[in-house]
């Protein structure tokens, strides 16, 4: 017995003719729904296609077309939740609009994200929506502009890009959370990110590479500065993304001699290790250590106390980008747009007021801050 696999042969817009008994150029403006046709032809065209199992070729069509009805997606980190909401506004908005999304995923790298804009511009994709994994490393998406391809940019501006965007003001969301545990009594407050860098201590912004990294970060250092706080940046931590080095950064800043008394996470990840951590020290929120993270991610209010956080409105970045990019493939024209969507703070129980100086200097002694970085 021969085990010979056969396999079967694709059906082709030739077949197709044949079986309707109409000429092959009838057939294909039947099925890519261009030109006329009678009512007549189109009923038998459309008939011998379902009869046959018939799919178009979609890079034949939009080869024809100079459309393939598809667009390119890149994020960041398709793990993290955050942007899985906003590939659910872009690819509902998509569906809606006759539209395929094509996903991919830099892992926050720029060589990725290079590779995954060449792949997608290779398959002939009508449009691209992506989040910046740097706002200097730029010329793959100067590419992208000079081929005609409409682009937007999500969650993520590029200042020296002209392009559309669509985005949230961070600088302002940052500030208020940070006023917020100014109000409640701290002065000693952490900023944690996940943004990657070799040296975990901020020295400047020469070690950001994202837009709205440093928009966080100018706007906790002004809601910091305006109440006299004397250098908060030496509380500002990078790098929180790495495997394991969340728990080494927040250990460390916790072993500081005037150590922290509140902390700020960049986004809901960064949170989750942050409040971690602080479980395996032994430590409560916020009887010890108040949290604010961005993003209302589902754990942030189950937990026991439930986190205040930042709600950012990630599905609708999705739907917005989705709209414009659309608008864009479709015939629009005019100036870039720079959409600003605006974020909540909810508040729930993970702020108080600081530890008292002499209780805090107790847990500081009574930390078991090797067993922390080791866990």
């Amino acid at each position: 017995m021969s085990n010979k696999i056969v396999q079967k042969r694709l059906v082709t817009l030739q077949d197709v003719a044949r079986e309707a008994g109409v000429s092959k150029a009838t057939a294909a403006r039947v099925l890519g729904s261009y030109g006329t046709a009678s009512p007549e032809m189109k009923e038998k065209v459309l008939n011998a296609a379902r009869v046959l199992g018939y799919q178009p070729n979609e890079l034949a069509r939009s080869m024809t077309t100079g459309r393939s009805r598809t667009i390119g997606v890149i994020v960041g980190d398709i793990e993290n939740p955050y942007f899985g909401q906003a590939v659910r506004g872009i690819s509902e908005v998509a569906s809606a609009a006759g539209f395929d999304v094509i996903l991919a995923n830099s892992g926050e790298e720029v060589g990725r994200e290079q590779a995954a804009v060449q792949v997608l511009l290779g398959k002939r994709v009508d449009g691209l929506i992506i989040t910046p994994a740097s706002m200097s490393d730029i010329q793959h998406l100067e590419a992208v502009q000079r081929s005609g391809r409409a682009l937007v940019l999500l969650d993520r501006a590029i200042p020296k890009l002209k392009v559309d965007s669509v985005i949230t003001d961070d600088k302002a969301a940052a500030a208020l959370a940070t006023r917020m545990l100014i109000e409640a009594g701290h002065r000693r407050i952490a900023y944690i990110t996940a943004t990657a860098s070799d040296d975990p201590i901020y020295r400047g912004p020469q070690q950001i590479s994202l837009t709205t990294v440093m928009d966080r970060i100018n706007g906790f250092l002004a809601a910091s500065a305006a109440v006299g706080i004397k250098h908060p940046e030496q509380y500002i931590r990078l790098g929180a993304s790495r495997q394991g080095a969340s728990g080494r950064i927040i250990a460390d800043l916790l072993s500081m001699p005037h150590r922290p008394t509140a902390i700020l996470a960049s986004d809901n990840v960064v949170g989750l290790e942050v409040f971690k951590v602080i479980r395996n020290l032994g430590m409560s929120i916020p009887a010890d250590l108040s949290l604010i993270a961005f993003h209302d991610a589902d754990w942030t209010s189950v937990t026991s106390p439930p986190i205040t956080v930042i709600s950012q409105p990630v599905y609708n970045l999705g739907v917005e980008s989705a709209q414009i990019l659309i608008k864009r493939i479709t015939g629009a024209v005019g100036a870039p747009k720079r959409l600003v969507l605006a974020t909540e703070l909810i508040e729930r129980q993970s702020v108080g007021a600081p530890p008292a100086p002499q209780d805090d200097e107790k847990k500081v002694k009574s930390r078991p801050v090797a067993k922390a970085v080791a866990g």
